[in-house]
């Protein structure tokens, strides 16, 4: 399949939401052709640079869309990277570039039980897991938080016990998510669990949910969405480095 060319998005509205998340919402003639009903899909947008240099391209995920438009969640992370000050500096009218969008991933809405959890930058996709749950869904969410301002409203399905847990620096204690959701109760029959975060709290997580519950692909959708430390090259290359040594890992150990 040819690879889309880059979408013009024009913003259309830029607030903040709570402490440590902007919200974005884009528009335009970019959105003519944008698929219906791709919230938690993502797209990556492109940041000029100055001087020249190469362009920068971050993944975000849609957190909502409504005709001819989408809104995209950016965490301010402390360090105040390109995307994260492009998106409290751009104005109404600006245009961006936009690659996309990438196929959206939710869990198995005929699972006996539900486990999703994540940190600020998969809450839009959480979220647009938590909208497809039918009503009678049991189960639980955590999420991380940088600050007790950043808990959002949610509409969550009355049988999920939900849990925000607050870490000031986020990266820096890679255990706080893994070890709570390590804490709870396994639920009986068969879960459906989506989980993403930063990469070493991925991998813990992986190591429980994979190694230790014997969860398979079909039941687990697990990912890093960044790397304390890292950018996103380095991050991309760091994942395609441990999911071939995870394999080789999880090969040796059914065959011995």
């Amino acid at each position: 399949m040819a690879q889309r060319e880059p979408r013009e998005l024009t913003v259309i509205e830029s607030k903040r939401i709570t402490t440590n998340m902007h919200r974005i919402t884009l528009g335009g003639k970019g959105m003519s052709n944008f698929p219906e009903d791709h919230e938690g899909g993502y797209v990556k947008l492109i940041f000029p640079q100055p001087d020249g240099e190469r362009p920068i391209t971050r993944t975000y995920s849609v957190c909502n869309q409504r005709e001819n438009q989408i809104d995209i969640d950016f965490v301010l992370h402390g360090d105040g990277g390109p995307a994260s000050r492009w998106a409290v500096d751009c104005r109404v009218g600006e245009t961006i570039m936009a690659g996309g969008p990438g196929p959206k991933t939710l869990v198995d809405d005929q699972a006996d039980w539900f486990l999703l959890a994540g940190d600020m930058t998969a809450l839009p996709a959480i979220s647009a897991n938590i909208k497809q749950l039918p009503a009678e869904a049991i189960g639980y969410m955590v999420i991380e938080v940088i600050d007790e301002a950043d808990i959002q409203p949610l509409s969550m399905p009355v049988g999920f016990e939900v849990k925000w847990l607050v870490n000031p620096k986020p990266g820096e204690n890679a255990k706080l998510l893994s070890d709570y959701v390590r804490s709870l109760p396994w639920l009986d029959g068969q879960p459906s669990v989506w989980v993403a975060c930063e990469f070493n709290c991925m991998r813990n997580l992986r190591d429980y949910l994979r190694t230790e519950r014997q969860l398979s692909r079909d039941n687990l959708y697990i990912s890093s969405y960044w790397k304390h430390g890292s950018s996103e090259d380095s991050h991309r290359d760091a994942k395609r480095a441990d999911a071939k040594a995870f394999l080789k890992f999880r090969v040796k150990a059914f065959t011995d």
